[in-house]
């Protein structure tokens, strides 16, 4: 399974661009991406092919992660009900979806509670 990290940074200009550069002057690749943002605060998922690379570039620049988890990459059809059917697959599976959001290249990338039921769902 690929790797998401979560990194909680102050909801400021520049914190985002900070982040992206400290990977990218590393050389990762961010393969997929969401963040939100409230109460000060930003919470951003980042999706990279490998984790202690990107963790210690982070921390390198005092940056903090604050979560990683391993994430089911599922390649997607960029259709109408995609989401829908391969989602109702894991519920089906009995496996509750945590974090959802979609990578470059049409792939859903999916944080659930049980690794080896959604494995085997889709």
């Amino acid at each position: 399974m690929a790797t998401d990290l979560t990194i909680t940074m102050e909801d400021r200009p520049g914190s985002l661009a900070k982040l992206g550069e400290t990977i990218g002057k590393a050389g990762i690749n961010i393969e997929g991406a969401c963040a939100v943002t409230g109460g000060g605060k930003g919470e951003i998922h980042i999706l990279v092919p490998d984790a202690a690379a990107a963790r210690s570039a982070l921390k390198a620049a005092g940056i903090t992660v604050t979560t990683e988890r391993e994430v089911l990459v599922v390649d997607a059809k960029d259709r109408p009900g995609e989401l829908g059917r391969v989602s109702r697959k894991l519920a089906d599976a009995g496996v509750n979806i945590q974090l959802f959001y979609i990578s470059t290249g049409m792939k859903f990338v999916f944080g659930v509670d049980d690794a080896k039921k959604a494995k085997s769902a889709v």
